[in-house]
């Protein structure tokens, strides 16, 4: 008998994405969809330790800006414009009328702003096109040292890193984290006291010593130690002792497995692996809480829409910390990330927890899940 056609990875995953998705994002999937399987944006993360001082203005001619200090500048206006309302509040106290729609509007916004402020002095550059714009960046070239100028990546992947927040002298673990981009950005806050990068996978993890020997001179390469341990059993190596920690969990990576064969999850002999992505993504998380040190923190992050690889993941982690560790950890609110990335990203307004970046053909970033959770 004739065997059956071979029905296409990809095929799979937009069957599934438009079985599960259309559920979950509603009027929003058209769209969603349309971006995903069309070309994806790039933002191009300034290395600040290449001799590269001319490259600001070379992008910034191009019509390039850097996205974040954008958002940093807005934050600042808030909280000036908080200050004068402030002010008129105290005027009119006796009133009961002080606070005008603008100013609560405005004391709101500043109120949740002050921790991005201080993230924002962690001097991660990134500059990205404007919305609609389709232009490409050049290839990053080398410095007279041969360290690259900037690292071309998806701006969204930077949320993560700047949630994370890194303060000076914090040690920070990376659990899963080739190939290296959000490396080389907690590398970039200058801020890591030690970095430890893990990654399973040898291979990947070579892709990682690459880039950190393209972008990274040796002395500070020397504070980062690379490791190939199953991220699942961190705790046990060094448990409790970090800061900062970030779990960029493996996942459905939708975008590639809507537009690559290679490699994709979605593959008739990887369907075991895929269904059981969610028990990993747990247990890579609760090994990241039981890495971090009493009052650290954590971000998890995925490149998925699926709530099941991303709110329920995190859920579930904090019932498990509780009940079977009686470890309370706290899920911080990020929606002060939206309001300030909203004029480079596009995203989900209801997610019950953490926040998500959706891909749209005017800013095609993402996807992107992030979350930050504290350990009290």
């Amino acid at each position: 008998a004739a065997t059956a056609p071979r029905i296409p990875s990809t095929r799979l995953a937009l069957h599934h994405f438009d079985t599960s998705y259309s559920l979950h994002l509603g009027a929003l999937w058209p769209s969603v969809r349309a971006g995903l399987l069309c070309e994806q944006k790039y933002g191009a993360l300034l290395n600040n330790f290449a001799a590269a001082d001319h490259v600001p203005e070379e992008l910034e001619l191009l019509n390039a800006t850097d996205f974040i200090s954008e958002a940093a500048q807005k934050a600042q206006r808030w909280q000036r414009g908080a200050a004068v309302g402030e002010a008129a509040t105290g005027c009119q106290e006796g009133s009961g009328e002080g606070r005008t729609v603008m100013q609560a509007e405005m004391m709101t916004q500043a109120e949740v702003s002050p921790p991005f402020c201080d993230s924002i002095s962690s001097q991660i550059k990134c500059y990205t096109f404007p919305r609609g714009d389709i232009t490409r960046f050049r290839p990053a070239r080398p410095d007279s040292l041969g360290l690259l100028d900037y690292y071309l990546m998806d701006a969204a992947s930077l949320l993560p890193v700047l949630a994370l927040n890194v303060q000076p002298g914090d040690f920070v673990l990376d659990l899963c984290a080739a190939p290296g981009g959000k490396t080389l950005a907690l590398l970039q806050t200058g801020f890591c006291g030690h970095l430890a990068a893990n990654d399973v996978s040898i291979s990947r993890t070579k892709r990682l010593y690459q880039i950190l020997h393209s972008y990274v001179p040796r002395e500070v390469r020397d504070t980062v130690s690379v490791t190939s341990y199953d991220g699942r059993d961190w705790d046990q190596v060094k448990g409790g002792t970090f800061h900062k920690v970030l779990v960029d969990v493996p996942c459905t990576t939708d975008r590639h497995s809507a537009m690559e064969e290679d490699n994709n999850i979605f593959h008739k002999r990887r369907t075991k692996e895929r269904q059981m992505l969610p028990m990993l993504q747990l247990q890579l998380l609760m090994a990241g809480i039981l890495a971090a040190r009493p009052g650290g923190e954590l971000v998890y992050s995925t490149c998925s829409l699926s709530p099941l690889q991303n709110e329920c993941v995190v859920q579930r982690a904090l019932d498990i910390a509780e009940a079977q560790f009686n470890i309370s950890v706290h899920a911080e609110d990020l929606s002060h990330f939206r309001t300030l990335f909203q004029d480079t990203f596009s995203f989900f307004s209801e997610c019950r927890l953490g926040e998500l970046v959706l891909p749209h053909l005017t800013a095609n970033f993402g996807p992107l899940y992030f979350c930050k959770l504290r350990r009290m």
